[in-house]
């Protein structure tokens, strides 16, 4: 059974950068065919994909957010990360990490829980 933990602060101040990691256990995140993806969903929205991390260490991101976003992970423990840089208080949501095992073509068969991030001073 695949888990997936996001850990991170839950305020964060306007202008500064937010970062977030996805803990994964019960599955390797180098194993092929998976996309390690940050989504999140603001008050009031649907859910809006931010970007992923291939098995391969390939990364691909919203064209909405690239310019303000970098994903990495560490193999060695088995994490991927997020970090989202100039937030405003239209950046307060509830950011997921969830997995893509059909090859970057959107299934997602796990997610993790979700954690509440706001941008306020």
């Amino acid at each position: 059974q695949v888990q997936l933990q996001e850990s991170g602060p839950g305020l964060v101040k306007p202008s500064q950068t937010l970062s977030l990691t996805c803990t994964v256990s019960g599955g390797s995140i180098t194993s092929t065919y998976n996309h390690w993806n940050w989504i999140r969903q603001s008050p009031g929205k649907g859910l809006e994909w931010m970007g992923a991390i291939r098995h391969d260490g390939r990364r691909y991101y919203s064209p909405l957010l690239k310019s303000r976003t970098a994903i990495s992970r560490d193999t060695s423990n088995n994490q991927f990360s997020l970090q989202l840089s100039s937030v405003t208080p239209e950046d307060t949501a509830v950011y997921y990490c969830a997995r893509d095992s059909s090859g970057g073509m959107g299934e997602y068969d796990y997610w993790g829980q979700g954690t509440q991030v706001t941008v306020s001073s």
